[in-house]
């Protein structure tokens, strides 16, 4: 017999049909009161989750008490208590690696967007303001050269690097937990702490994950080492920044610029300082959003699914203290 799962993400047909071969499939398509009302009554039966951008506490869990697995469509795993999961036995998955080149793409480009203010002229040009030679009001920051600096030396921050080192000359910076004498070697990197990285690198991209240690790890503080040239960008999640310390320090010219495509509420509230500032470059949370990274992270989240319900170990299963042979 099928087990029935709970599916809060659209898929592609022969994913979809993948699925329904296996299991029994409740497909909601939109996380709305009537949505969510259709999730509350389906977990009663449901033995497995797959899905993104929805936070399942222990409240939500707690309806589920045949539930085995949760693949989530993403690398982050902060929507989850993965202490509570563990407890109950609870398989969680993500999906790492498909995403890591494209996101760092994403990072790139909001270096070269902020740094070359590609959206602010763009804008001059559309809105048929560009009646002479731009001068210097308009310039911007060459990239090539520049120190750039890697808080969270993962996967997306080595790609990053790589992007850096190689296409551009820049001398890499990081800051991590631990240094990294791979990452040192490959790239030529100097390994810093946070301060030190802060005040020295022409460019602070974050590309570290929201923990209890990362939240908040950007503030006021921080954003007063950085130099008035400087660039931050964020590609990491919205809650590691002070997002007020950092409109403030946009606002008062404390910084040049910054490239943001994560933010602390998402969406962007409309009503956003950040929106009216013209040193900020702001994207739609857009990491990973093209058309090859969705569907190969759609099929890893439906491989790692598949197997945690057949009784296998998930190739990426982030609790490992929960599955039992």
């Amino acid at each position: 017999m099928k087990k029935p799962i709970v599916l809060y993400k659209r898929l592609s047909p022969s994913l979809m049909a993948r699925l329904q071969a296996h299991t029994q499939v409740t497909l909601i398509e939109d996380l709305g009161d009537d949505g969510m009302a259709q999730l509350r009554a389906a977990l009663p039966e449901a033995r497995g989750l797959l899905g993104a951008s929805l936070k399942l506490d222990a409240a939500l869990l707690d309806l589920a008490p045949r539930l085995e697995a949760i693949a989530s469509v993403s690398v982050g795993v902060d929507n989850y208590d993965i202490d509570y999961l563990s407890r109950r036995r609870i398989l969680l998955s993500n999906t790492p690696d498909v995403l890591t080149e494209t996101t760092a793409d994403t990072g790139f480009a909001l270096i070269l967007a902020t740094a070359r203010r590609v959206v602010e002229l763009a804008n001059l040009v559309r809105d048929r303001q560009w009646t002479r030679n731009i001068g210097p009001l308009h310039f911007g920051s060459d990239v090539h050269g520049k120190k750039l600096g890697i808080i969270g030396m993962g996967r997306i921050g080595e790609a990053l690097a790589q992007r850096g080192h190689f296409g551009f000359g820049m001398p890499v910076l990081y800051h991590s937990q631990t240094p990294k004498p791979e990452v040192e070697r490959r790239f030529n990197a100097r390994y810093l702490g946070l301060r030190e990285l802060l005040q020295e690198a022409d460019f602070v991209c974050l590309t570290l994950p929201l923990t209890a240690q990362t939240q908040g790890l950007i503030g006021a503080g921080e954003l007063a080492l950085m130099r008035p040239d400087s660039i931050f960008i964020n590609i990491s999640r919205g809650k590691v920044v002070d997002e007020q310390a950092l409109i403030e320090a946009l606002h008062n010219h404390r910084i040049r610029g910054a490239g943001l495509d994560v933010f602390e509420h998402e969406p962007l509230a409309m009503d956003s300082p950040l929106l009216s500032l013209a040193n900020v470059v702001a994207t739609p949370h857009i990491g990973s959003a093209t058309h090859e990274t969705r569907e190969a992270m759609a099929r890893c989240a439906v491989d790692n699914l598949l197997a945690a319900l057949a009784g296998e170990r998930p190739s990426n299963l982030v609790n490992p203290q929960a599955y039992q042979h």
